[in-house]
């Protein structure tokens, strides 16, 4: 049975990690900051304490779903954002060269400007505007350094079992009538779900490299919404507003990007797997946790 520590277990992309992974195949060793039942404290800041874990476990892949995600809070904050984003990575693609084991890493859209007018592909120029961008951005390089084997794999706008923008929107749907959110940040919503199975496909081979990794399709924010309350049997209006309008009235310290619509374009050049298209993966979501 392979081995393979998880990192930011307790995450949503962990915890899909853990559903899509069969037991009779794989034994996940789940680490995250916190501790918990069956969870290993593991700091990913830390060289000596991931490179011990990776060598006791003799671990066949390291699936890093640990990451400072906090966008705005990063601007302010630079020196965690770069300890947790690039130095974890760094730490984790040492371990993983240490032991032989394969290093999957989780990025993100954010490592592009954000103003494009097609979707970006893995080959485009990166850009990244936002400190949370270019953190995420040195990981990614570190990973290339420091790692034999990898696949990197950039997301975005990810929802699953936790804290995220769906249950958010829901969550205000019970508060008011109406809701202001922004027409002009264009992207795909992404299911945990999907993601973990194509993290389990790649591990089955050897081909590395760089991935994009979103649901098919596109939207923005306030279209996403209206079909969120539309599947959830909402009657709550959406209003459809610029992201001028919104941040006049809820400042954020990060600049969002105007465009994150990625291609799968090296998915669909070196293999034959598909993310679903996002209508479909949002509703499968919504029955799971309405029922």
């Amino acid at each position: 049975m392979e081995k393979i520590i998880v990192t930011g277990c307790n995450g949503q992309l962990g915890r899909a990690i853990n559903k899509e992974l069969p037991g009779d195949k794989y034994e996940l060793i789940n680490t995250d900051v916190f501790q918990g039942e069956g969870i290993i404290p593991l700091d990913i800041t830390n060289v000596d304490a991931v490179v011990d874990l990776a060598r006791k476990t003799k671990a066949s892949a390291i699936i890093n779903c640990a990451a400072y995600t906090a966008v705005d809070k990063q601007e302010s904050d630079i020196d965690l954002s770069y300890k947790i984003n690039a130095i974890g990575p760094r730490n984790l693609a040492i371990a993983a060269t240490e032991v032989g084991a394969k290093l999957v890493h989780v990025s993100t859209d954010y490592v592009f400007e954000g103003n494009g007018t097609r979707p970006y592909i893995e080959f485009d120029k990166t850009g990244p505007v936002s400190v949370y961008g270019k953190t995420k951005l040195a990981g990614e390089e570190m990973v290339r350094q420091f790692a034999k084997d990898f696949f990197i794999i950039r997301t975005a706008w990810l929802y699953g079992d936790g804290k995220n923008f769906v249950k958010t929107m829901l969550g205000l749907s019970e508060k008011y009538d109406e809701v202001s959110v922004v027409k002009d940040q264009l992207g795909t919503p992404t299911s945990t779900t999907e993601l973990a199975k194509a993290i389990h496909f790649l591990l089955g081979t050897e081909n590395y490299g760089v991935f994009h990794g979103t649901c098919e399709g596109d939207t923005n924010w306030a279209d996403f919404t209206e079909e969120i309350f539309r599947l959830a049997g909402k009657s709550t209006r959406v209003n459809h507003v610029t992201t001028e309008e919104y941040t006049a009235k809820n400042p954020q310290a990060a600049p969002r990007p105007a465009y994150s619509i990625l291609e799968n374009y090296m998915f669909k050049l070196t293999s034959d797997f598909m993310f679903a298209d996002w209508h479909y993966a949002i509703e499968e979501y919504l029955k799971e946790i309405l029922g």
